[in-house]
């Protein structure tokens, strides 16, 4: 089955005033984007706390969704979440997508006093957090006992408007954490594998075609191994450089993240890499329907700024 194209914007920069913040949220509805996502760190300058600022989009907005992409299941108890992301579905009208991920960055952990566990622990956790959440968007109460969380008579409250409760996104590169998206998952971001430190090299060729392949492959078979049609999950796939030009080869001033300033300074690896949208409107939108076609991604974060990629929103969406 081929899915629609959706488009999820990044969400803006904080530098101005919190006015001009909330009228660039209302711009990017207004352009046509489906979703606004809302990533988070406690380290590295990051600012907005994310729960905070999805609240103030979807207050803002009147049909413009809501993703995060992703919250470090380890920063909050899995009870308090469903309450919040439950709130957000209700008061919103059922405009939330609520995207999870194990935690990576070590110093998000220390900066907080938090133990940093293994990859193994941090993903078995995630995966009876996420069964947690969703037995409470299932059940007006709802009890567990895993190995990380005991939950006994929660309340699932309020409920959802989104049913049976709002997607669920669970994003990651390796084998892993893809088993878990696949088991649990509505939407399953592919990305590169993390280490603990920093986005680098290392993590940037992991996004190569070659790469996302096999990342897809794995994604697949998880499915069929856990009794799921592939039908049933949207993939998701940033693309971390997007610019529609004439001069592919320009220079370019503005660097969206370190992902892009990394792909930029591997000219073979930016040529080819999935992650890479750069050329004419018409080769870009031949680019998105290749990659539908061949890795199935049908929902797309388009780094950079909204207005220059909205061209690709209004030719494509919902198509």
């Amino acid at each position: 089955m081929t899915r629609p194209f959706r488009f999820i914007a990044p969400m803006p920069s904080p530098d101005g005033t919190a006015a001009a913040w909330v009228d660039a949220v209302r711009r990017i509805e207004d352009l046509g984007f489906d979703a606004v996502s809302v990533s988070e760190h406690l380290s590295g300058g990051w600012r907005f706390e994310a729960l905070s600022a999805m609240h103030s989009i979807l207050a803002a907005t009147t049909r413009l969704r809501v993703m995060s992409l992703v919250l470090a299941n380890d920063f909050r108890n899995p009870v308090l979440l469903h309450k919040a992301a439950a709130t957000m579905d209700f008061l919103s009208g059922g405009r939330l997508e609520l995207g999870l991920g194990a935690g990576w960055l070590e110093r998000d952990y220390s900066s907080a006093g938090l133990p940093f566990s293994t990859a193994v622990a941090r993903i078995e956790r995630l995966e009876e957090a996420v069964t947690i959440i969703k037995g409470l968007f299932a059940e007006s109460t709802y009890s567990f006992a895993g190995r990380h969380y005991t939950v006994a008579d929660a309340q699932g409250l309020p409920r959802p408007t989104q049913l049976p409760h709002p997607p669920i996104l669970i994003g990651g590169g390796g084998p892993r954490i893809l088993g878990v998206a696949a088991r649990q998952a509505d939407i399953i971001g592919v990305h590169a594998r993390l280490d603990t430190t920093a986005v680098g090299p290392r993590a940037t060729r992991d996004l190569s075609e070659e790469a996302v392949a096999a990342k897809v492959g794995i994604t697949m078979e998880a499915l069929r191994a856990a009794g799921r049609s592939p039908d049933a999950v949207e993939l998701q796939w940033t693309i971390y450089e997007c610019r529609i030009t004439d001069r592919p080869s320009a220079q370019v001033d503005d660097v969206a993240s370190s992902f892009s300033a990394f792909l930029r300074s591997d000219p073979d690896l930016a040529t080819r890499s999935p992650a890479v949208l750069v050329g004419s409107f018409a080769a870009c939108v031949d680019r998105l329907l290749e990659l539908r076609e061949r890795f199935g991604f049908s929902v797309f974060k388009l780094s950079g700024r909204p207005e220059a990629t909205s061209p690709i929103v209004s030719a494509l969406s919902g198509r």
